[in-house]
């Protein structure tokens, strides 16, 4: 990348390990890598910073571009050069597998140059930054390493290339060559056999664990590719699951609607752990109880935030940093976020349904404790008692806050599932939860059915449609065939459309009205669709909209359909996770194609 260039996110493909993550860009560049994991400071920062940013680049001498694919079923990265002079490929993979009987997921970042013909020039050069002060640290050459001062653990790169030639001039590449930054332990052992051992484990995890993926018969690379993608979001150590691995990347141009969603959603987790049992992985969930209630522990009354660190701790306090120019100049760059103060009161019915399953699906039994009992008992009691209090929502209004028909939804939905695992773990209490989600049924019905829209709207009393009201169709808050759910999607794919695409809503938000797709919203529109029994026009929007994925397979949170782009923090939690259940619901099943 040279100064001045626009970063396009179609161009960008994503590594990790459950502990780091690392988006490349296809001029070989590391882009954005936060050490030593997804919420710390950027070490490489050129995504918002393409002067000062530091990079990580390996890539020909001319600057040409290459082509990115993914080794198939995996999460290794490999970028093809093709110069006058010659071919060759750089293969970058951030190391997991499982070693003891435990993921092995080292903080290393390793990168294998392969030649492939002829005699390329090449140039590398890595020039990590101290953060977001953008500080650059000292360097220190040992005889195969460069040892980087000044961050709070070791930072070294370990390389069988000259190190004279890390500078970035030119030189000729002749065989395999090999390059490991790690964060903390160093690279001790002979550095060729190490990277090839680790680059074939890797390969087989990752390969193993897609053949254990439930996937649809339609759609399939997609799906595996989401899951994987997805998987990646999981911050193995301690079971969080962040909503992207960036900040700051505008919602479209010129908005201003830049946030740092490198954080813990519970709402998203609730999702992804949904996708996560569509595909048949549990592991995750297990996890995420964990960190759950480890979260809940520490909140008395059970008041959660929105959001919280991949540590679960709350030191979220939103700023903007003044002299970072921006992703492509798009302006501000905030780190934390203010939403982490924000009541969101859906987040009670989200954990519920997150916890669900435990007491439900037996292959989970494992997993119930009396503990997991009184948390899920509590959100639910929460959820009931949140029922049409004025909140952000879902969306995160920074405007005057309403009582939102979708929090209610889920207040709703959190009183119904209660109701359903009391019957079998706490048959004295189940009546009540029966009770209280009649109760917030008909609150719904009365308060957000809109007869000149005929569709219920976004908060009681309102006249805005909203996107997110298509999932009252997979919550079963009406039968399919109501004629006033089939109303609801009708005139929320009528007037919130763009294209084959959906925006969340079209009102004024505080920063204006969006101007550009949400990605989620329209697998959302899928699976009602299908949910409706209309699976063969569910599958034909899928087929129209899985066009926009990145070469590789990636989405960000918005899309732009008219140039088209993507736009927003990338690659996107939410949208990977509805692409999964859109496949699931617009695929016909393994029986009836086989």
């Amino acid at each position: 990348m040279g100064q001045g260039d626009n970063i396009r996110l179609e161009d960008l493909g994503l590594i990790g390990n459950c502990q780091f993550s690392a988006l490349v860009h296809n001029s070989g560049e590391v882009v954005w890598c936060c050490l030593p994991r997804f919420d710390s400071e950027p070490v490489f920062s050129t995504l918002l910073d393409d002067g000062e940013g530091g990079c990580f680049r390996i890539g020909p001498a001319g600057g040409e571009a290459g082509t990115q694919r993914y080794i198939p079923n995996t999460n290794i990265l490999e970028t093809t050069f093709h110069t006058a002079t010659g071919s060759f490929r750089v293969i970058d993979f951030a190391p997991r597998f499982i070693h003891y009987d435990r993921a092995f997921r080292p903080t290393q970042l390793m990168r294998i140059v392969d030649l492939i013909e002829g005699t390329p020039r090449i140039a590398v050069s890595c020039e990590p930054r101290l953060g977001w002060s953008k500080g650059r640290p000292a360097r220190m050459q040992g005889s195969h390493h460069v040892r980087f001062e000044g961050f709070s653990s070791q930072l070294r790169l370990t390389t069988d290339i000259p190190l004279s030639y890390l500078g970035g001039q030119p030189f000729t590449l002749t065989g395999r060559q090999h390059l490991v930054l790690t964060w903390g332990a160093p690279v001790e052992e002979p550095l060729a056999p190490l990277c090839e051992r680790f680059l074939n484990e890797t390969t087989r995890y990752w390969q193993r664990w897609v053949k254990q993926c439930d996937i649809p018969p339609l759609f399939q690379q997609e799906t595996i590719r989401s899951a994987l993608t997805l998987k990646l979001h999981c911050f193995e150590d301690t079971g969080a699951i962040i909503a992207s691995m960036t900040t700051s990347i505008p919602e479209s141009p010129g908005s201003g609607r830049t946030w740092d969603y490198r954080y813990c959603w519970l709402r998203d987790s609730y999702y992804v752990l949904n996708a996560f049992g569509l595909l048949g992985q549990f592991e995750e969930r297990e996890q995420f109880v964990q960190y759950l209630l480890n979260v809940a522990g520490g909140a008395p009354g059970l008041n959660l935030a929105p959001l919280y660190r991949v540590d679960g701790s709350q030191n979220l306090e939103e700023t903007v940093l003044e002299n970072w120019p921006g992703y492509n100049g798009e302006q501000p760059v905030r780190i934390g976020n203010g939403a982490a103060l924000h009541s969101q009161n859906d987040i009670f019915g989200e954990m519920v349904l997150a916890l669900a399953p435990i007491f439900m699906d037996e292959r989970l039994s494992a997993e119930r404790s009396p503990a997991a009992l009184r948390l899920i008992e509590g959100l639910a009691q929460k959820a009931i008692s949140m029922t049409g209090i004025p909140d952000a929502g879902i969306w995160e209004y920074r405007t005057e806050w309403q009582p939102q028909t979708f929090s209610s939804l889920m207040c709703w939905a959190a009183a119904d599932r209660m109701a359903r695992i009391a019957d079998q773990h706490a048959p004295e209490r189940a009546a009540g939860y029966q009770t209280a989600a009649a109760r917030i049924h008909a609150e719904v019905m009365a308060n957000s059915w809109n007869p000149a829209k005929k569709s219920f709207v976004g908060h009681y009393g309102g006249e805005d449609l909203d996107a997110s009201l298509l999932q009252m169709v997979s919550l079963r808050f009406l039968p399919p065939g109501d004629p006033m759910l089939i109303s609801t999607v009708e005139a929320i794919h009528r007037d919130l459309s763009m294209g084959d695409w959906l925006q969340r809503y079209s009102l004024n938000d505080g920063f204006g009205k969006p101007a550009v797709a949400f990605v989620i919203c329209t697998f959302w529109l899928i699976e009602a669709l299908a949910a409706a029994g209309h699976r063969e026009q569910a599958s034909a929007v899928f087929d129209r909209i899985h066009r926009a994925l990145s070469p590789l397979g990636l989405l960000s949170e918005d899309h732009d359909p008219v140039e088209p782009r993507m736009w927003g923090n990338f690659p996107q939690t939410y949208s990977h996770v509805g692409l999964i259940h859109a496949a699931f619901a617009a695929s016909p099943t393994w029986s009836e194609v086989l």
